[in-house]
């Protein structure tokens, strides 16, 4: 176990977890710059490509783990 981890407080309570270093290397580098587009993601237009692309894999994630039948009426 190296130093960042080692002294890495683990949560237990509900709401937010304590996610692997990796994740949080992954999303440091995206905040400054998401997949080559100059900026971050949270400094995009919300119906911008890159920021639409985000939130439709969000929701397809969200219906397919939770199990969620869209309804197309």
């Amino acid at each position: 176990m190296n130093e960042s981890t080692s002294k890495r407080v683990f949560n237990f309570s509900a709401g937010p977890c304590t996610l692997p270093i990796t994740v949080l290397e992954e999303a440091q580098q995206e905040f400054v710059e998401y997949q080559d587009s100059g900026m971050s993601l949270i400094e995009m237009s919300h119906r911008g490509k890159h920021f639409m692309a985000v939130h439709e894999e969000a929701k397809s994630l969200a219906f397919k783990y939770f199990n969620v039948q869209m309804s197309l009426k």
